[in-house]
């Protein structure tokens, strides 16, 4: 069949966890033999060069960029503020990539549009003008919930209030829209139980990120001095409130207690006090280019994430890899773990420092977790799969309005 991805941000080079989920998706569809369409936003936060992109992943999909520029603007926050809709979606809204996706749909018929995030459903009134495709929302997250947990965890009484009013305006643009659509793709089973409940009678599946087995060997040799890593993009504020909330309340006691322990952080877009950063112990990388090399060099990976939602990537890729993973029940959303066989949950300062310190003593344990991890990965993330199961569900809603795949 002939589908149209809109990205939200480039989905190559797949430097983080959007772009990752995106490039599994495409490249998943392209390898069972379906066509593959793709605009994607270029923005000041993301940007890519065109001409780096891969000349046969170019020529595959045809990709197009539009620049959109999603600086904060004092004015247009306010604007927003005061007519109580979400700054984060009318940033998106852009003349250039709307002309785009006008000239494209009016170039070619297609039987699938799916936009990326919900910030690609600010074009559902141009998609549903110039196309009858069914329009399908892939929901890496459910938007509105990140806002809300940071909102909860602010102490800053402004900070809070202005967090409050972006949560409970996305809030209201994601409920309207997941109304609108005529299907949704949710990254986690706990994502598509809140889109079940919430948009009415429009058929909801969950797909997980999904990796290829044989592209990602397992890192069977641990190496022989445990340490502990993070690897995420530290531009997204849930893993920037997460290590900070690390590094202040658990790692003081961790090196304390284990004083030859390295605790190593990489990931781009590092923040200026992490760059700056000199707490004994602590080694920032920054952005590294190869992270299953970095991974290779490392042992126990820490995610102490206590907001957000959909699935993290690094994680998936880390079990893939045979690490051990310590994480929140937040951070461990959407994977089909079994707590103390694949990882280990810790949600609290006191439970990461009893268990960063059985892992570490025990050279067993970080073997059989590593071992159990990637086979779960296989079982549950195997893309090739999960795109049947995805394509199965594209047919069936085809099916009801009589458009045939092609």
């Amino acid at each position: 069949m002939n589908i149209l991805l809109l990205c939200n941000k480039s989905p190559w080079p797949l430097g983080e966890g959007g772009p990752i989920a995106m490039y599994a998706v495409i490249n998943g569809l392209l390898k069972a033999g379906h066509s593959v369409k793709v605009l994607a936003a270029n923005t000041n936060k993301y940007f890519v060069d065109p001409a780096s992109i891969p000349n046969d992943f170019a020529e595959s999909t045809g990709i197009e960029f539009a620049f959109i520029d999603l600086s904060v603007r004092p004015l247009g926050a306010l604007f927003n503020y005061l007519r109580n809709r979400s700054y984060h979606v009318a940033r998106f809204r852009n003349n250039d990539f709307e002309q785009k996706l006008v000239n494209i749909l009016k170039k070619e018929e297609f039987a699938i549009i799916q936009a990326e995030m919900i910030y690609t459903t600010v074009y559902l009134d141009v998609m549903r003008r110039y196309s009858k495709a069914k329009i399908i929302l892939r929901a890496h997250n459910i938007e509105h919930l990140i806002w809300k947990r940071m909102a909860g965890n602010s102490r800053n009484l402004l900070r809070k209030h202005y967090l409050d009013h972006l949560y409970r305006t996305l809030r209201g643009y994601e409920l309207n829209t997941i109304r609108q659509v005529d299907g949704i793709v949710a990254i986690t089973e706990t994502d598509a139980a809140f889109f079940r409940q919430q948009s009415g009678k429009v058929p909801v599946i969950s797909i997980p990120y999904g990796i290829d087995p044989g592209s990602f060997p397992a890192l069977s040799e641990l190496p022989p001095s445990p340490d502990l890593f993070h690897i995420g993009s530290m531009n997204w504020l849930p893993n920037e409130e997460g290590i900070r909330w690390f590094l202040g309340n658990v790692w003081p006691e961790v090196s304390m207690k284990t004083p030859s322990l390295t605790f190593h952080l990489a990931g781009r877009m590092m923040p200026e006090w992490l760059k700056n950063l000199k707490v004994k112990g602590v080694s920032v990388a920054g952005e590294v280019p190869d992270v299953w090399e970095f991974m290779k060099n490392h042992t126990v990976m820490v995610v102490p994430l206590f907001s957000g939602s959909g699935i993290r990537i690094k994680i998936v890729e880390a079990m893939a890899a045979g690490r051990v993973v310590i994480t929140t029940s937040i951070g461990a959303e959407g994977i089909h773990y079994t707590n103390g066989v694949h990882l280990m949950v810790a949600d609290s300062r006191e439970e990461f420092i009893k268990i960063i310190g059985l892992v570490l003593s025990d050279a067993a344990l970080r073997k059989s977790l590593g071992q159990n991890a990637r086979k779960l990965i296989e079982i549950h993330h195997n893309n090739s799969q999960l795109m049947l199961r995805l394509t199965n569900f594209y047919q069936d809603l085809i099916s009801d309005r009589g458009i045939q795949p092609e």
